[in-house]
């Protein structure tokens, strides 16, 4: 018996992949997935509404959990951090952009409302993907770290 369950429990967990899924937040329907494996990274790029400046918030996957690790902008305004709080470092990039680092904050509830006006692009493992384009405008996206069969993996279905 103990056997049986020790082979089941190894089938599953080689059947089954971590993946950045991304859900329709009022529907909460799978919209689509993309396989990741401890220490990825990826990122959210949009234009702020109200300063209107690219603002791009970096993510990184840890135990199975999704945190906020940076963030780059160009320009201060309302909605941009303006302070930088301990254990925080605020970098200048080659482009002008500022770097704010060390957040290091578990993301539960990550959602972003994708633009009517501009796009919001998902970057994750060298791609690019217009969340509009994918999503539609105006839905409201939740991003979660969550398991999923490896046979099912597909970059661009749910």
């Amino acid at each position: 018996m103990i056997l049986a369950i020790m082979a089941s429990v190894l089938i599953t967990n080689a059947l089954l992949s971590p993946c950045l899924v991304l859900r329709d937040g009022d529907t909460g329907k799978v919209i689509s997935f993309y396989p990741v494996k401890e220490g990825d990274e990826f990122s959210i790029t949009f234009v702020h509404s109200v300063n209107n400046s690219p603002v791009t918030d970096i993510y990184q996957i840890r135990n199975g959990k999704l945190y906020v690790v940076r963030t780059i902008y160009y320009s201060f305004g309302a909605g941009v951090q303006t302070e930088i709080e301990d254990g925080q470092t605020l970098d200048y990039g080659p482009d002008g952009s500022m770097i704010v680092s060390g957040f290091n904050i578990p993301m539960d509830n990550l959602s972003y409302i994708v633009g009517t006006v501009s796009d919001h692009e998902l970057e994750i493992d060298g791609q690019s993907i217009s969340l509009r384009e994918l999503c539609g405008r105006n839905v409201t996206v939740r991003f979660t770290c969550e398991y999923r069969f490896n046979i099912l993996q597909s970059k661009d279905h749910g």
